[in-house]
């Protein structure tokens, strides 16, 4: 088996989150390597797929760590530099199942290892 750099989708809250979400320190979830280890860290069930919901429960780890307050919103202070618009933990996910679709590059509801590792589209 070959090591796939795997590329992430991109965005302003995506990729501040994505990069909170692989420097939490100490998380086994941020310990990634290849985009098989992370098909099994994101595949909940083991079916060797992902589905849109390990897909946005995974993804949300980072909304997650940031919401210090527990409101469910991301204001500028949960924000690094402190700056930014908040969104909501629903507007979170709905991006996030925005993105699990345009990965799903079969249309068949699932993400496997090779759509894991496409570069977003």
């Amino acid at each position: 088996m070959t090591d796939v750099t795997l590329t992430l989708p991109r965005g302003p809250v995506i990729t501040l989150l994505i990069a909170l979400l692989l420097s939490a320190a100490g998380s086994v979830q941020a310990q990634v390597a290849d985009t098989g280890t992370y098909l099994q860290r994101m595949d909940a069930d083991g079916d060797g797929r992902v589905s849109q919901a390990e897909y946005v429960q995974w993804m949300m780890y980072a909304f997650e760590q940031m919401d210090a307050d527990g409101d469910g919103v991301l204001d500028a202070s949960e924000l690094p530099g402190g700056k930014g618009r908040p969104i909501t933990r629903e507007q979170q996910r709905q991006t996030l199942v925005q993105r699990f679709h345009k990965q799903d590059a079969n249309r068949d509801g699932v993400l496997d290892a090779r759509e894991l590792a496409a570069p977003p589209r």
